[in-house]
């Protein structure tokens, strides 16, 4: 099918490159003109395994392209509207101003029969308003919502091969459009849910809503856990095992963070809040309260272990980023504690496989470094945050040889604390005796 994307940020991106990886023709509109050219030179201007490669590959087959211009759109069957939606400055809401712009902008092309669909996250009720827009301005087109569910790190695998299609539409037509554009993972067995706009606008926002949930749930366990002595750790095995709970999403630690979660659930609360509803997602606050203070958490406990003042001690800070497999440091716990360690005087020292170069631009008052065994050298306290797999696999013993102090905080409960022990490190999990 022929197709755009507009938007080429995180989502578009990855969308429109799946998109004609999949076979269709497709082009990718977005206003910022550094952007559009690295993705037309086929490089991605974030870090997403898999993506340069399907990029490459959709844009050397000729599937693919990129412009600025969105007039370039008018020749496609269906229009995916994939721009962002943060968080409103001084407000909990959702910004809807991309989203608006972006389906004003597309209006004037729109031909006869053309589909639009929503990908952004947005506030429930915002697709009704804009069907209401379509049916005034391009009765002769219609519109659809659906919702994206991607993993960062997974982006491409979760585009490709979806656990779940979610289409929120008005009429059959727009179902069948949305089956031919993803005939590969409906022929694959992928679960189908054909809804109402409403319906399909809140299984985003209540999916973040019920994992981010989750996430705290078990940090507010992990709270109980420091004061009792029991190990937040087995708990969550033990929990795990109840087939109404499952394991994932059971991590105690330093919390979420990223550019959908924290901000998704604010808005979601705020949605609430203007429908008279706050009652029914108040817990939402309790939710976004417990996951700020597991970062508090852990700028304590580095003040406990260095003896109550972390000024001038040189402190390594194992990750930027707000997980692994990413280079987005947007609301990431681990940059926030590496931030306010800084702040009260301690001297950090940064590293991160993929996040130091987006941390920077953020934070330049930090101390980055890409080489890990240098971040190590000399650390009085090492402050694991971000789990990549190469700090995972670091060697107790040889680690320790590097350090001034072999004193760590595992802000993610990832290592062999047993095993860090043996080698002579006083290690301190979050929620873990």
């Amino acid at each position: 099918m022929r197709i755009s994307v507009i938007g080429c940020g995180y989502l578009g991106a990855v969308h429109a490159s799946a998109m004609a990886e999949l076979g269709h023709d497709v082009v990718g509109i977005d206003v910022d003109e550094r952007k559009i050219a690295d993705l037309s030179a086929a490089r991605p201007p974030f870090f997403e395994p898999g993506l340069p490669e399907i990029l490459r590959s959709a844009t050397d087959s000729g599937r693919l392209r990129f412009s600025t211009d969105i007039a370039d759109a008018a020749d496609a069957d269906v229009h995916f509207i994939a721009v962002g939606t943060p968080q409103a400055h001084g407000r909990d809401a959702a910004d809807l101003t991309f989203v608006d712009a972006a389906f004003e902008a597309l209006i004037p092309h729109l031909r006869e029969g053309s589909l639009v669909v929503g990908k952004s996250t947005v506030p429930v009720g915002t697709a009704a308003r804009l069907a209401d827009r379509l049916a005034e301005a391009a009765p002769h087109a219609s519109l659809a919502w659906n919702p994206e569910f991607l993993r960062e790190g997974y982006a491409v695998k979760d585009t490709i091969e979806p656990d779940r299609l979610v289409y929120g539409v008005a009429d059959e037509r727009a179902a069948f459009v949305l089956d031919d554009v993803y005939r590969t993972a409906i022929t694959a067995g992928t679960p189908r849910v054909v809804t109402d706009y409403a319906t399909s606008e809140l299984v985003k926002v209540a999916a973040n809503a019920f994992l981010a949930t989750k996430i705290s749930f078990i940090n507010a366990m992990a709270e109980i856990a420091e004061v009792t002595g029991a190990d937040v750790t087995q708990l969550a095995d033990a929990l795990g095992h109840d087939a109404r709970i499952g394991r994932r999403f059971l991590n105690a630690g330093v919390g979420f963070g990223g550019g959908c979660l924290p901000k998704d659930i604010r808005a979601f609360t705020a949605r609430a809040e203007e429908l008279g509803l706050a009652e029914s997602v108040a817990f939402l606050r309790e939710v976004d309260a417990i996951n700020l203070r597991r970062r508090q958490r852990v700028v304590d406990l580095a003040h406990e272990l260095l003896g109550g003042t972390v000024n001038r001690r040189r402190i390594a800070v194992l990750g930027v980023t707000f997980k692994p497999e990413s280079d987005d440091v947007r609301d990431s716990p681990a940059l926030d504690v590496a931030v306010q360690l800084k702040g009260l005087g301690a001297h950090v020292v940064a590293t991160d496989p993929e996040g130091i170069e987006n941390a920077r631009l953020r934070h330049p008052q930090l101390d980055y470094v890409d080489d890990t065994t240098e971040a190590l050298r000399g650390a009085e306290l090492v402050v694991l945050v971000t789990e990549w797999r190469e700090y995972r696999n670091l060697d107790p013993a040889a680690t320790a040889a590097l350090v001034d102090a072999p004193v760590l905080i595992d802000g993610r409960n990832v290592l062999d604390a047993a095993a860090w022990r043996a080698a002579g490190w006083r290690y301190h999990g979050l929620g873990r005796p």
